[in-house]
């Protein structure tokens, strides 16, 4: 079966670019040059329950995990979505009630990220899906992929664990105590995107470029240093203190955890060095945290260097079409 990164490959080699695109194919959203600087905003993302709702997961939840999921690749350009629409596709015995808990959980995550939805389409499958998509106003320069340089800071807004922990409860059957749990499970069932952080940092204009982790720490990584042609030594990952727990009741690598999991919607950035405390402020100012986690190099490859050890950091993560096996980066 041919891998999501295959087929959008396939997909790319038939499309022409828009002579008004400012961001390539492949990153975080699609931009087009409206006048002067002003760039319209666009992103869509999908929703399909068989492969991206997680056991115990509501309606509501799922409608709010698509939001959310659109909402962060805004968030990585720090761009804020003024609208958004939605396409459903309906599986055969959705009720009533079971529709108007998928419409509240579109509507109140709309509203938790000012945005709005404005429309879209339904329609019948075998399975149920939700298409979201934004779109947004901004002016250029936005925050790609592509603009780190050796010397700035590799920073981000979140920590990282508890999903790959919720997913080991959830598929390989370890069971912490309830409190533990029901911490560790919210990050799944409740994900939350950064976007105030990110549109607070593109107006500081410290950074010099941006992903969301939705695919994993250690992807998202190896992303923006192939877009940005350059290495990063790291020499500590932010880990949640309920993933440490989780890692030490079953004997588990937290580094593991944090770098392989995914689906933690936060924002790894590229920080010019001198500006390192303005964006500290920047973040801080929405309430934010920015956690310093390494360096830009000149030289290929991305190594984690502790106390302990130094290690490669394998280009990891997940995919749609593999049966949610993980992928390997091809660089």
């Amino acid at each position: 079966m041919v891998s999501e990164r295959e087929v959008i490959q396939i997909i790319q080699g038939y499309l022409k670019e828009s002579p008004r695109s400012a961001t390539p194919f492949g990153d975080d959203v699609a931009t087009l040059r409206i006048k002067g600087r002003l760039l319209a905003v666009l992103k869509v993302d999908m929703f399909v329950r068989e492969t991206d709702a997680v056991p115990g997961m509501s309606l509501s939840q799922m409608a709010r995990k698509a939001v959310v999921s659109t909402v962060s690749d805004f968030a990585s350009k720090g761009v804020q979505p003024l609208a958004l629409m939605s396409s459903m596709a309906l599986p055969p015995g959705m009720s009533k009630s079971d529709v108007a808990e998928l419409a509240s959980g579109l509507s109140s995550a709309a509203g938790e990220y000012e945005t709005y939805v404005v429309g879209g389409d339904t329609n019948q499958a075998s399975d149920l899906i939700v298409d979201i998509a934004g779109f947004g106003l901004a002016e250029e320069p936005i925050m790609s992929r592509g603009g780190a340089r050796p010397g700035d800071i590799i920073a981000t807004t979140g920590t990282f664990g508890e999903t790959a922990a919720s997913f080991k409860m959830l598929f390989e059957k370890m069971t912490p105590p309830d409190d533990l749990k029901t911490r560790l499970l919210k990050s799944v069932y409740e994900p939350k995107a950064h976007l105030k952080q990110g549109v607070a940092l593109k107006e500081s204009r410290c950074v010099t470029a941006s992903i969301d982790s939705s695919d994993g720490l250690a992807w998202s990584i190896h992303e923006l240093s192939k877009a940005s042609g350059v290495g990063f030594q790291l020499t500590s990952i932010p880990i949640s203190e309920n993933a440490l727990s989780f890692a030490e009741m079953f004997h588990l690598d937290p580094c593991q955890l944090a770098l392989y999991g995914g689906e933690e919607y936060n924002l790894v950035v590229a920080v010019k060095r001198k500006l390192w405390k303005e964006a500290v402020k920047a973040v801080e100012n929405v309430k934010g945290r920015l956690y310093k986690m390494g360096e830009v190099v000149e030289t290929p490859g991305i190594y984690l260097s502790t106390n302990r050890e130094k290690r490669r950091i394998q280009p990891i993560g997940w995919e749609h079409l593999k049966e949610r096996r993980p992928r390997t980066h091809k660089n």
